[in-house]
């Protein structure tokens, strides 16, 4: 059994449990930064609504989030529910992450490798991080098929591949849970390597998928703007995740599912 505190008072819960420990993009940053130059490897999930629903669901997903060493608060709503005590915890996505981190490797040295998302996605997005930050130094890229179910010659032979590169940091564009388990299962073959999940973020960049324009985000509607946008497939996910939502900020009455909390770093 586990505590969490999300008005300041402490209570015995019983559902799985993910803890925030990097409050904003600056500390997320630092921590990438800090890791690909003392070579110490990582895992860095960033959670939101949809992501509590497959915890609740998955045994596989619950166990990488566990293991994970960094996870940031990506949704308004993941925010919203542990800084009610004023934490000062603040929204960094995996969309937003990525171009700011490769301007960092730029100009510390550190090497990225690429997994996903598809070969012409991957291939236009990396053309355009290389031609903004000149510096980016791309040890490798590849655009897999992966299975449902994680193969472990598979892993193997792609974490060879990635180690043989020379990277540092390996960013995965997968979409969750596939992102996160391989993730998890790159780091528990090669400790040495940071493995950062990044969603559509390179999808974002290389405009194969459209984001929220900026004056919609800051508004907190972006999860409308995708629904509007692509309601066929996102229709059931987000009342899954209003569902979440409401367990969540219950956490007296809905026992059994994932609690958040903010915590140190590991």
């Amino acid at each position: 059994m586990s505590v969490v505190a999300f008005d300041g008072a402490a209570r015995p819960v019983a559902g799985p449990e993910v803890a925030v420990n990097l409050s904003n993009m600056h500390r997320t940053l630092a921590a990438i930064g800090e890791r690909a130059q003392s070579g110490e490897g990582f895992t860095l999930f960033t959670v939101n609504l949809d992501h509590v629903v497959k915890l609740n669901e998955n045994d596989a997903f619950r166990e990488a989030y566990g293991r994970a060493n960094f996870v940031t608060a990506d949704g308004w709503p993941v925010v919203w529910l542990i800084d009610q005590a004023g934490s000062g915890l603040e929204r960094t996505t995996g969309a937003d992450l990525l171009e700011p981190m490769c301007r960092q490797a730029s100009e510390l040295g550190y090497s990225i490798y690429f997994v996903g998302p598809s070969p012409e996605s991957q291939r236009k997005g990396l053309e355009i991080l290389s031609a903004r930050y000149p510096g980016l130094k791309i040890a490798g890229a590849e655009a897999p098929q992966l299975p449902a179910t994680l193969d472990d010659a598979l892993v193997d032979a792609m974490a060879a591949r990635v180690e043989a590169s020379g990277a540092r940091i390996c960013v995965l564009s997968l979409g969750a849970p596939k992102q996160e388990l391989l993730a998890d299962a790159l780091h528990r073959r090669s400790p040495n390597i940071g493995f950062l999940c990044i969603g559509a973020a390179l999808d974002f960049i290389s405009g194969h998928a459209s984001r929220a324009p900026d004056w919609v985000k800051r508004a907190k509607l972006e999860w409308f703007w995708r629904l509007i946008h692509d309601p066929m497939r996102l229709t059931g996910r987000y009342a899954n995740c209003a569902f979440a939502l409401v367990k969540l900020a219950l956490p007296g009455i809905f026992r059994k599912s994932a609690r958040l909390k903010l915590a140190d770093p590991k």
